[in-house]
């Protein structure tokens, strides 16, 4: 993949918004993998907590962004995991920052 292609997948996926806690997700370190395959982006994420009830949105969301912003895709799939866990470590400092959690 090439590391332009990948960073318009990045700007793209900052575009989501963790509705709950108003940060993107690419800054809550939600994101755990992309791959690219052709024209077709596959996205492994996780969420903040196993019972997030915006889980669907969120996906939504990644899914409109990339195909929004990257237009070298058709087809984005979207993979939820819940190992590893989540932990407020995965945060970069600005969403730790703008949430007021010290790791």
């Amino acid at each position: 993949m090439s590391s332009q292609l990948k960073d318009k997948v990045f700007e793209a996926l900052e575009e989501v918004i963790d509705p709950e806690l108003g940060i993107d997700i690419v800054n809550l370190g939600l994101i755990y993998e992309v791959t690219i395959e052709e024209d077709k982006a596959h996205i492994v994420m996780t969420m903040t907590s196993m019972g997030c009830p915006l889980a669907g949105h969120i996906m939504a969301g990644v899914k409109a962004s990339i195909l929004e912003n990257v237009e070298e895709f058709k087809t984005v799939n979207v993979d939820i995991v819940w190992s590893p866990p989540w932990t407020k470590e995965r945060m970069s400092r600005y969403a730790q920052l703008a949430l007021g959690v010290h790791s």
